[in-house]
Order: C-alpha cells, then sequence, then structure tokens
C-alpha cells in the first residue's frame, strides 16, 4: 500500500493507494500553522481499520519551506562572496548582510588572484558582531576550485566557532555565481527549522506503528528520502505545483502533451506536459524576485481559486487575489467562484441555496439577477486563466525543451489537452479547453491529484560532470565533488562511463539506488584546448540525470 498527502493552500489532501488502485482519499483544511497537524490529521483518515504493516511507502508534499520564506520566518543569513573580477557585486541585489572580499579563482579553477584572509577575518567579526548566526560563504568559480570557500569557512569558524557556515560549492556546483549565492543562503536559512520539521515528521509516523520509508516530494516532481531531503532543504520548496503536474502525469494516458491547470481554494498553478515530459525550467525556481539552482517544473501560480473573493466593479465583477473564505455555499462569509459554479450546476459541492443566495447579494451590486451574477463570474474567472494560460506560452516556448518538442511537431501547435485538477477545476477546466480548442479533461479523483501525484512519484535526481584533461582532474556540479584523471587521452567515451559510476554512487548515497539503472544521458560535449599549434588537452560536459516519472506499482488508478 501506498500513501501520498499534499499539503494545499486550503486543504490537506491524502490518498491511500492498493494494487495501484487508489482506494481512500481525505481532505482536512489546511493550518500552515500547525502543518504536522494536518499531515497526520489526513493520514490518519486513510489509515483507519488499515493494517499498517501493509503501508510500504509515504510521500509528503508540503509547502514548510516555501511558506518559511514567503511569511519571513527563515533565519537570517549572512553572506560573504568573492566576485572576482568582471562582475559588480552591487548588480546583484541580494538581500541582508552582504561582505565583498578580494581574491578570484577563475573558470577553470585556477587560483588568479589569492584570498585576502584579513578581509575575511574583518567580515566574520562584523557577521558575528551583528548577531547572526548563519553564514554563506561563496566563491564565484568555487565549484571548479573549493579552497578559498574552505578557507573563507576556516576563518568564520575560528572567528565564532558557534556560527553555521554554508559553503556555495556544497549547495550548487553549477554556474552561474548569482543564483548559486542564492541558493546558498535558502539552504541556510531554511535547514534548522526544515531538520526539526522532519524529526516530528519521522516521530509522528512512528508513533503511528507505520514502519515504511517516508519520502519528500522535490520541485522537479522526484522524490528524497525524508532523512536524506534535510541536506537538501530548498528542493522541497514548490512541491505543490510538482505533485499536481505528476498527479496528472499517473491519471492520463502516456504520452499526451497537455497543459496543467490545477485550481485549488487560494491559487490556480498552471505547469505544461509535452509527450509525457513535465517541462522543467532551464532558469530554476524563482524565489521572491532571486533566480536560484533549485531544479523546478516550468510552472505559474495565479492568485485566483474557488475561493477567491468575488467584489462588484460597476457592472462587472473583480476576483481576488485574497481568499475570502469557504464560499458562501459551503457556510463561508462572501461571494466566491464556487458559489456562482454551484449556482449554474457546474459542480454539486455546497448547498444550492446557499449559492443562489450569495449570488443574488451580489447581484443587487451589480444589477442583475442571481443568475446573471454567477455567470459574470465564471466569464471572469475563464478569461483570467485564458489570459495567464496565453501568457505563460510565451515563457514556455523560451524554454529548450519546448523548442525541441515544436521543431518535432514540424508545425507550431498548442498542446492537445487541458487537464484539470483540484476542487474549483469541473466547473472552468472544460470551458477553458473549449476557449483554446482543446480537449478538456476532469480525470477520475482530480480533486485529490496532487496527493496521487506525490504517492506514485518516483526519485529524480541529476549529475553535470565536468573534466580538464591539461589539468587532470573533473567536478560534479550539483555537490562539488572532485577528483583527479591521470589518462591524458581520457575522451567521451570515457567521461560519460565515468558521469554514470558517478551518479550510481550519489543515488546510493541519497538512498535512491533502485533507479540509479535509469540514468541517462542528456547532454555530451567535447571542447579541444590547444596550446602552441597542438592540441594540449580536452574539456568534456556530460548531463545525466534520473529523469521524473511513476513508479511501477502505479498502473493507471480508478477506483475499486
Amino acid at each position: 500500500m501506498l500513501i501520498g498527502i499534499d499539503v494545499g493552500g486550503t486543504t490537506t489532501d491524502a490518498v491511500l493507494i492498493d494494487e495501484g488502485k487508489v482506494i481512500k482519499t481525505s481532505k482536512v483544511p489546511t493550518d500552515h500553522d500547525h502543518l504536522l497537524e494536518c499531515l497526520m490529521g489526513a493520514l490518519d483518515e486513510v489509515v483507519r481499520e488499515v493494517p499498517t504493516d501493509k503501508i510500504e511507502r509515504v510521500v509528503l508534499s508540503t509547502t514548510l519551506i516555501t511558506n518559511l520564506i514567503a511569511e519571513g520566518k527563515a533565519d537570517p543569513v549572512a553572506l560573504i562572496m568573492e566576485p572576482g573580477p568582471g562582475m559588480n557585486p552591487e548588480n546583484l541585489a541580494l538581500e541582508g548582510e552582504v561582505r565583498i572580499v578580494r581574491g578570484a579563482i577563475d573558470y577553470r579553477g585556477r587560483e588568479i588572484q589569492p584570498l585576502d584572509e584579513d578581509q575575511v577575518e574583518k567580515a566574520a567579526a562584523a557577521i558575528s558582531e551583528g548577531g547572526y548566526r548563519k553564514v554563506a560563504v561563496v566563491s564565484k568559480f568555487g565549484q571548479r576550485n573549493h579552497f578559498h570557500e574552505e578557507r573563507m569557512r576556516e576563518i568564520v569558524l575560528r572567528t565564532n566557532p558557534e556560527i553555521q557556515v554554508e559553503m556555495g560549492h556544497q549547495a550548487s556546483g553549477r554556474l552561474n555565481f548569482p543564483r548559486r549565492a542564492a541558493t546558498t543562503m535558502l539552504k541556510a536559512a531554511a535547514q534548522d527549522k526544515y531538520r526539526e520539521f522532519a524529526e516530528q515528521i519521522a516521530e509522528a509516523v512512528s508513533k503511528r506503528n507505520i514502519a515504511a520509508p517516508i519520502y519528500i516530494l522535490k520541485a522537479d516532481g522526484g522524490t528524497l528520502p525524508l532523512e536524506t531531503s534535510v541536506e537538501h532543504p530548498v528542493e522541497t520548496i514548490f512541491s505543490g505545483p510538482a505533485a499536481s503536474t505528476m498527479g496528472v502525469l499517473a491519471l492520463t494516458p502516456p504520452d499526451q502533451t497537455s497543459v496543467v491547470v490545477d485550481i485549488g481554494g487560494t491559487t490556480t498553478d498552471l505547469a505544461l506536459i509535452l509527450n509525457g515530459v513535465p517541462l522543467i525550467s532551464s532558469e530554476g525556481a524563482r524565489v521572491d524576485s532571486q533566480l536560484t539552482h533549485i531544479r523546478a517544473f516550468a510552472v505559474k501560480s495565479v492568485a485566483l481559486g474557488g475561493d477567491s473573493r468575488v467584489r462588484a466593479a460597476g457592472d462587472e465583477v473583480t476576483l481576488g487575489p485574497e481568499r475570502a473564505g469557504p464560499a458562501f455555499c459551503l457556510g463561508g462569509p462572501e461571494p466566491t467562484p464556487t458559489d456562482a459554479m454551484r449556482l449554474l450546476n457546474l459542480i454539486s459541492i455546497g448547498e444550492r441555496a446557499l449559492a443562489e443566495e450569495a449570488m443574488e447579494n451580489l447581484g443587487r451590486d451589480l444589477g442583475c439577477s442571481a443568475g446573471e451574477a454567477a455567470q459574470k463570474v465564471v466569464d471572469a474567472a475563464v478569461e483570467i486563466l485564458i489570459g495567464e494560460i496565453e501568457a505563460i506560452f510565451l515563457a514556455w516556448e523560451l524554454e529548450p525543451a519546448y523548442r525541441v518538442w515544436e521543431i518535432l511537431q514540424k508545425e507550431k501547435i498548442r498542446p492537445q489537452n487541458v487537464v484539470g485538477v483540484g476542487g474549483g477545476s469541473l466547473g472552468l477546466v472544460p470551458l477553458v479547453a473549449e476557449r483554446l480548442g482543446a480537449e478538456g479533461i476532469i480525470p477520475e479523483d482530480a480533486a485529490v491529484a496532487n496527493a496521487i501525484g506525490a504517492a506514485v512519484a518516483r526519485p529524480t535526481l541529476t549529475l553535470t560532470f565536468r573534466a580538464d584533461t591539461d589539468r587532470g582532474f573533473y567536478t560534479v556540479a550539483e555537490d562539488g565533488t572532485t577528483g583527479e584523471i591521470r589518462d591524458k587521452k581520457f575522451g567521451q567515451k570515457e567521461a560519460e562511463a565515468l558521469a554514470k559510476r558517478l551518479i550510481v554512487e550519489r543515488a546510493e548515497r541519497m538512498g535512491i539506488s533502485e533507479y540509479a539503472s535509469e540514468a541517462e544521458v542528456t547532454s555530451s560535449e567535447v571542447f579541444n584546448m590547444v596550446r602552441g599549434w597542438s592540441t594540449s588537452g580536452r574539456i568534456l560536459d556530460v548531463s545525466m540525470q534520473i529523469p521524473a516519472g511513476l513508479i511501477p506499482e502505479w498502473t493507471g488508478g480508478g477506483r475499486r
């Protein structure tokens, strides 16, 4: 038996899956100040009268990291950065205490300017006096040579041994210095609170006599063992949109191309699946105004949901962006899109008489009947969604994976499906699909698709390998691992083989070795280096991944 739990903005949903079928579901209201209680409340509903020794896997999609950052509750972090030549640090717009120090490593990992250790010591002293207990140290090409970052860490700890120091090459080894700095700061800011949360989850599940492994859903639709995720807390940000995308992947036929429209109570998340493969953002996740190296689906959240506040504006209506609370037809205080859809018989939840009362109240402000007011609300919601989908296609079309897909289609076309999940999808998605000239699909169990997506998502992993045969070393971008290369004839075939071995080893360390055999090369390039009139070595770049997908236990859904 498999369990999936998704913390949404309005409700926390759980599903129990047995032999590839959904056999039980639950929904509890989400209280963002008490996420553990919400998760365990949803879990208790689906495991009631179920032998706990039959449970094989528990997967959680949580908003903890998202909420910590959005609400400003993450720990404050100072940054000591070594930008080197050719970069104006003032243009990076990084928040918080930022100290700049002299020194430089070049793109091949060679020291071209010694680290100014006196500057680092003064920066560390000032940061300590400012009350900071967490520091990120990041060098521009620190992923190619760790020495300056490691030395900065030593100096900070010598100044104040109680400070927690996070090095940039261990948070991310990918190129793009500003994103690596932002990712390192986020990791340091969230790690302690996330570790505490993970320990509470493990303890609460254990008290329920569930011995099954616990996994956390990541922003790229993959899973990580709970204990491993503590070292990668920011990868769990935006797991809600990832859960809905994986849910659609699970509930629709394979190899389909679909726009995902997840309409919750507070927001709507939009994503794209191309020929059965969710579209990954090439830029990484955007947290507030900063881009990061967090691998994530290309998604957009729209401030429109079934519980959005509805107001009259002359003879038209405005929706959101804030949530009014539960719909009026469900005992809430104000008219919402849910009330409009209920009155028009687009959905069946809630009391129709209360929905009619809500629309009559709105109609008085608009100078029209309850039915006309309801139609205005639904039309406005559809227009917002159409506009957002058309706008995000402009962003999607810039993604390399989308461009490849378009070339393979040999013509510019839009995806064939608009797939709706979430509570409000039944009333709006068919109307949106019709306007877009696509097929509207509302899968069975659409209301708990996010929890299904979490339950059946398999682990993902990426590895970016770079070898410099002239200098005789290689690096792994994701965690800053380095090693020696002694064979000057080391070529593309050897690079791909070594990258494959390294991703298998990394998967074993992270507790996901069962899927390591599915690792695939996504790109492989060789650059000859010339000194004088002859080739002096090669730079080889290989990217590998265990891609997002579904565990083999899932057979396509459907209720018993």
